[in-house]
């Protein structure tokens, strides 16, 4: 085996950077409890994502969860979901006390917006739903649906972070979208998550959800059943360090998606994803789609011998969230064909910005030789 390419890989700021940034921290003595580390990372968040309000939390399932906490939807109500997501969209949802409606995906790996007309009714009450692989949903329609019917619509942003919608950041749709922070996303605060959101009156709700529920003041009074989900100064430094250097890693990133495309054009059976002019991706991730009659050989298949030539490989995702033990023997809604056929043929390769072009190519005379 000549090399190891691993699937993931951090993206981080110099040894240097970062401890420059905590140096400070034991002067403060401050190490959570929102300080000063915290309050200035949420204010170069807002710049950056051009959004008047960011609350920051311990990770994304905990803001998404606040989210939708604060927005006060019914229980036992209705939110559209897509399946074909990481779990903590689902799992939010459910928590929340609310019923996920499982929509099909689109050729965007993202929800379809036709499902969604197919399966909204007066018992909806929100879209809970993620930008997948860092490509936006279509979102003009789902807030035109949303308007239409009276509902809310909540992004699970976790992969999107950075990307634009002709020159617009994907922050700055929906009434709230969430980021997760995860050390493996394209932006990273070794661990943590934002809410960028539209309605300042949520304000006071999201920082009762991030702190146990507790109203500081004369009686410390707990309000709501609220959660422990505050960021840590040392999180927020590293968020600090890591923010200057984004848009470099996204260009980084978007070379190698282009490269990609060109090695992969040669090899049939391997269908890479149709970027528009008009949105400015973060290439979060690289997804292809097998095409096993052209290829001979099954997405797991492929995956195998990848691995046994030293190439990492991901398959995202190759089980529906509402096919996961906990959800399929409950009633919910699923109106899932194309989503539960992309589970057998999505394949997720190689994707940072330390990657080079050269391991582009070698991936892609490895996947040549088997294919």
């Amino acid at each position: 085996m000549e090399r190891i390419i691993k699937a993931t890989r951090p993206e981080m700021a110099s040894y240097e950077e970062y401890i420059d940034e905590i140096r400070s921290v034991w002067d403060t003595g401050a190490m959570t409890n929102n300080g000063p580390k915290v309050q200035m990372f949420a204010e170069k968040l807002k710049a950056y994502m051009n959004c008047p309000h960011v609350e920051l939390f311990v990770n994304g399932h905990a803001s998404l969860a606040a989210a939708i906490k604060a927005m006060e939807l019914p229980r036992g109500t209705e939110v559209l979901t897509s399946p074909f997501t990481f779990v903590s969209t689902t799992n939010a949802i459910e928590q929340c006390g609310l019923i996920p409606v499982f929509c099909d995906i689109d050729d965007t790996y993202n929800i379809d917006t036709d499902s969604i007309r197919r399966n909204i009714t007066s018992g909806t009450s929100a879209i809970v739903t993620p930008h997948i692989f860092g490509i936006p949903c279509h979102v003009e329609e789902i807030e035109s649906i949303a308007k239409e019917y009276g509902i809310k619509v909540i992004y699970d942003g976790a992969q999107a972070f950075g990307t634009k919608i002709n020159g617009k950041n994907i922050a700055e749709f929906g009434d709230a979208v969430m980021f997760s922070f995860h050390a493996i996303k394209v932006f990273n605060a070794i661990e943590g998550g934002a809410l960028a959101y539209r309605d300042a009156k949520l304000k006071e709700k999201l920082e009762l959800y991030r702190n146990f529920g507790i109203s500081y003041g004369a009686t410390n009074d707990v309000e709501v059943s609220g959660f422990n989900a505050k960021m840590t100064e040392f999180s927020a430094a590293m968020g600090l360090v890591n923010l200057p250097h984004v848009e470099e890693t996204i260009m980084r990133r978007k070379r190698l998606a282009r490269h990609y495309q060109e090695v992969f054009a040669e090899i049939p059976g391997i269908e890479t994803y149709r970027y528009e002019e008009s949105i400015d991706y973060n290439y979060a991730y690289f997804p292809v789609v097998i095409d096993a009659g052209k290829t001979g050989m099954t997405r797991d298949a492929i995956w195998l011998a990848l691995k046994e030539n030293g190439v990492e490989t991901r398959k995202l995702y190759d089980v529906l969230t509402c096919d996961y033990t906990f959800y399929k023997s409950k009633p919910y809604k699923r109106d899932v064909r194309y989503a539960r056929e992309m589970t057998e043929r999505c394949l997720d390769f190689p994707m940072y910005s330390c990657l080079r072009e050269e391991d582009v190519d070698y991936i892609g005379e490895v996947l040549k030789k088997i294919v």
